[in-house]
């Protein structure tokens, strides 16, 4: 497709918009959930950033219509994640390998 074609937007139904929101309703109460088990530290915080960007791409894809954009829209996106992943696991493991805490802080 050349930079001058215009392509028409997308109209979302109204049964797509509803399935999307409640698989977000459903994520959101298995947010919840998870965090009541009370996991044990490095899966309390992978399991809510699993089930996040689950909603995130739920978001992305259907309500920033990236489903129906140029492709180098979602290359961005995932780019985007992949660099935010990078920084989250160079954090988790610097927190790994700290001394402890001084007690009377």
């Amino acid at each position: 497709m050349s930079a001058q074609e215009h392509h028409g937007h997308h109209i979302a139904s109204v049964k797509m918009l509803w399935s999307v929101g409640i698989g977000l309703t459903i994520l959101t109460v298995l947010t919840v959930v998870v965090s009541s088990l009370g996991l044990p530290s490095p899966l309390d915080i992978l399991s809510a950033l699993a089930i996040a960007l689950a909603k995130a791409f739920l978001v992305a894809t259907f309500f920033m219509a990236l489903k129906w954009e140029h492709r180098f829209n979602a290359v961005l996106l995932i780019g985007a994640v992949v660099f935010f992943l990078l920084m989250v696991g160079v954090t988790l493991l610097d927190t790994m390998y700290r001394i402890e805490v001084v007690p009377s802080f």
